[in-house]
């Protein structure tokens, strides 16, 4: 302990004055140096963890193209090109804009009737027969 008040009082090593923050020297340009090369290390850092993150982007990219090769599974954005170019086709020479499809289950007539045949077996008789006609 005496030996810190020694040094902040001026006893003692000059180095450990500045150390407990003293006066210091203070040259511009060696701050100027200074900071440019942290700004390099830096942006040197960051340019190695992006290629770091692209390299692992390709591995997965790569396995994810092993899995859809394997299991026949096309990629997101082949899909919806091919969906829009066939809406394209199938609207071509039409005026309006395309009709969206209609999603399985609405609108099928047979299984309209199939829906139909099992509301009427749950209904009494007198209301089947009114139903039917």
């Amino acid at each position: 302990m005496n030996f810190l008040l020694k040094a902040a009082m001026g006893g003692g090593p000059p180095d450990v004055g500045k150390m407990m923050g003293g006066d210091e020297d203070k040259d511009p340009e060696a701050e100027k140096e200074k900071e440019e090369q942290r700004q390099e290390a830096l942006r040197q850092e960051e340019d190695e963890r992006k290629a770091k993150h692209a390299k692992m982007e390709a591995e997965r990219e790569n396995i994810r193209q092993g899995i859809r090769d394997k299991y026949g599974i096309k990629k997101r954005e082949e899909a919806e090109a091919e969906a829009q170019a066939a809406m394209e086709q199938a609207s071509e020479g039409s005026l309006t804009r395309p009709k969206k499809a209609v999603p399985s289950g609405c609108g099928d007539e047979d299984e309209e009737e199939n829906i139909m045949d099992t509301v009427m077996k749950y209904l009494p008789g007198p209301l089947q027969d009114m139903l039917r006609k």
